[in-house]
């Protein structure tokens, strides 16, 4: 266990035992109350990350032999990607995943970790999240915006899917002109912009349709959810850029968080098993989705990821309204981790 989750264990500990001597809980029978978690995402079946929340479930429910309670609803059908983050800080959202992009716009300094390109591949951005930066950089998010991150799941890294647009894309020269969805956030439009695309914001849901009729060109999402939203029936190519190697966040509200003190530990435990079956899922995934996209007609392309990482790292630290907020030390930090 990390020093965060211990850290996050003995507070709430603490808070428990204020509540006892106050006479709070003694007699209450709260121990046989059932706790229920209502989780939003906007994945749909089948991404990997919806089947963890699923692993979630079944793991805690075991755990806690029924006390605690999950309810999944997915492909927003509790809440919309517009509203499920500012339900989640207002506690009339439980659970659900945020990410650095979404936190970014509250928390400036984190469009650090939204940069293009600042984890070279999957095992480099565990050895960020899974060490002492990562400790801090959750711990920070429950300290500004009082939700608490659990962990830090795998989604794949982005790549650039296109519909027909006379052209292949190899390098940032190659997106000028193109019209590139990207989530409506501050952070995520800047890196639509850094790629050399023109970045159009749009939500996810009404992507496929978007994509299908032309009002967009292309958007940029790892491969499973390529696969699993069917982007690739109304695309035809795909550049293997990997500029973002793409996290989600499981994260409760801290009014949630305060109501399933007596199973901190097995939500936690819960959780990891539900990381491990997520980044298993989807590296896995990713191995064999290449040949899936060819076979359904989709043309593969090799992009030129020297040029994009020079050209888009180059557009973040010259920008000094973006790095005005980052730490600089940190950002060599991560650069330097695994060198």
């Amino acid at each position: 266990m990390t020093k965060r989750l211990i850290s996050i264990l003995m507070f709430f500990v603490a808070l428990s035992g204020m509540a006892f001597a106050n006479g709070q809980s003694e007699g209450t029978g709260s121990e046989d109350k059932v706790v229920t978690i209502k989780v939003n995402t906007i994945s749909v079946p089948n991404d990997a990350h919806t089947n963890a929340l699923y692993k979630f479930e079944e793991v805690l429910e075991e755990l806690t032999e029924g006390k605690v309670q999950v309810e999944v609803f997915h492909s927003a059908s509790l809440f919309s990607s517009e509203e499920e983050f500012a339900s989640l800080l207002q506690g009339n959202l439980d659970m659900a995943y945020v990410s650095a992009n979404t936190l970014a716009d509250y928390i400036p300094s984190f469009s650090m970790l939204t940069s293009g390109y600042i984890f070279k591949d999957y095992d480099h951005m565990r050895k960020v999240y899974d060490g002492e930066i990562g400790d801090k950089i959750l711990s920070s998010v429950q300290d500004e915006l009082g939700i608490v991150p659990i962990d830090v799941f795998y989604l794949g890294a982005r790549q650039i899917n296109l519909r027909d647009i006379g052209r292949v894309v190899k390098t940032p020269a190659d997106l000028k002109g193109v019209k590139l969805r990207m989530p409506n956030s501050a952070a995520w439009l800047f890196l639509g912009k850094a790629m050399g695309a023109s970045a159009t914001p749009l939500s996810f849901s009404e992507l496929y349709l978007a994509l299908k009729t032309g009002t967009v060109d292309g958007q940029d999402n790892p491969l499973p959810t390529v696969k699993n939203a069917k982007f690739y029936e109304v695309t035809k190519s795909i550049s293997l850029t990997n500029h973002v190697i793409d996290t989600v966040w499981p994260t409760i509200s801290e009014k949630k968080w305060k109501e399933l003190t007596p199973y901190h530990d097995e939500v936690i435990s819960a959780i990891e098993e539900a990381k491990q079956l997520c980044d298993s899922q989807n590296i896995e995934a990713e191995k064999s989705l290449v040949e899936f996209f060819r076979s359904e007609g989709l043309t593969v392309v090799e992009a030129d990821k020297e040029a994009f990482s020079s050209h888009v790292q180059g557009v973040y630290l010259n920008d000094k309204k973006m790095t005005s907020t980052w730490d600089l030390d940190l950002y060599e930090q991560i650069q330097n981790i695994g060198k």
